[in-house]
């Protein structure tokens, strides 16, 4: 990495159980500017640190940073939900040597993305008409994460949310049988045992032991037990080479259209949705068909109500670097984070 002179600069990261990404921003009243980014798998470093120090090599001086981590933050310090990572502000503030430095939640790192892509960014689900009011974010991955963007009459500040993490409530026979199978197998469902990678595998599993769409294959499930369940069943649904897949993916996207139109009655989002995650842009194919709008708008008598909501997915998976960069660039910029 080259030194950088007489420029201001940020370290942002976005720390996630699989991969951890780091990106160097240049700072300045007309916006961030990217330098350089780097990925990491997570589980192959101890801390946080560890991966900071080979990024950063010692070369650069930088004047804040802030971090997107998925887990919840209390008082400075966060405990990421899929790493045996304690992370805290005062500890990481030493370590790079500067007095400005926060751990935020992930979905809100995303959220300050959101304000700061473009159009490009993004694929529209439903052009809706947008109104003066909150917006909501949800994001299927590697778990399920949750985000609103409060209107405070001038700008939108981002809350974060463990929405992921509520009961699943399932809206007719099929997902009540859904539920019924994972009480068994869990004891408690969350949404984040049906919207999420494991959560595709779950509906899958549920379909396939019900043999209402056939036995499962031979070559599939050779292919189950040792590539990523979730992308075998993604592949597998847009070649149509597997009935039990084409419906697990159905299923899979009307039940996060039902959720996100859930999240979008419980905020007022007349601002819109916007899907996030790591999931969504692979099946976009899918969220584009109709069945998630179906299910986002099938909400009786408020569904006059959703049905005039934008709906967007976030397609730039660096999204949750971005805005990272972005909360960092406001605390310098200003007294406080906008």
């Amino acid at each position: 990495m080259k030194k950088t002179t007489r420029q201001t600069l940020v370290l942002a990261g976005d720390i996630g159980g699989t991969k951890t990404r780091l990106g160097l921003f240049c700072i300045s009243e007309a916006g961030s500017r990217s330098l350089t980014s780097a990925t990491y798998p997570s589980k192959a470093y101890g801390r946080l640190e560890s991966i900071i120090d080979e990024f950063l090599q010692g070369q650069e001086r930088i004047s804040a940073a802030s971090f997107g981590v998925a887990g919840p933050l209390v008082n400075g310090i966060a405990v990421a939900t899929n790493l045996p990572w304690k992370m805290s502000e005062a500890s990481l503030g030493r370590f790079l040597k500067v007095k400005k430095v926060s751990l935020i939640n992930d979905l809100v790192a995303n959220a300050y993305g959101i304000e700061v892509m473009t159009r490009n960014d993004f694929t529209i689900l439903n052009e809706g008409r947008s109104a003066v009011g909150n917006r909501a974010l949800l994001s299927a991955g590697t778990g399920l994460g949750a985000a609103v963007l409060f209107w405070n009459g001038t700008r939108y500040v981002p809350s974060p949310s463990e929405g992921g993490h509520v009961e699943f409530g399932p809206k007719n026979n099929l997902e009540l049988g859904l539920l019924r199978y994972l009480l068994d197998r869990y004891g408690h469902v969350s949404y984040e045992r049906v919207l999420s990678g494991t959560g595709l595998f779950n509906i899958y599993q549920f379909l396939r032991d019900s043999g209402k769409f056939g036995k499962e294959p031979g070559w599939l499930a050779s292919r189950l037990a040792k590539d990523d369940p979730a992308e075998v069943i993604a592949e597998s649904a847009l070649h149509k080479m597997s009935r039990l897949c084409v419906e697990a993916l159905n299923f899979f996207a009307s039940i996060y259209g039902a959720a996100a139109g859930n999240l979008a009655l419980q905020v007022m989002a007349g601002g819109g949705v916007y899907i996030g995650g790591g999931i969504a842009p692979r099946i976009i194919w899918k969220l584009k068909d109709g069945t998630f709008m179906k299910a986002f708008k099938d909400k009786g008598r408020l569904s006059p109500i959703v049905e005039r909501i934008p709906v967007k997915v976030i397609m730039n998976d660096r999204a949750a670097l971005i805005g990272a960069a972005s909360y960092a660039a406001n605390m310098l910029l200003t007294s406080s984070p906008a």
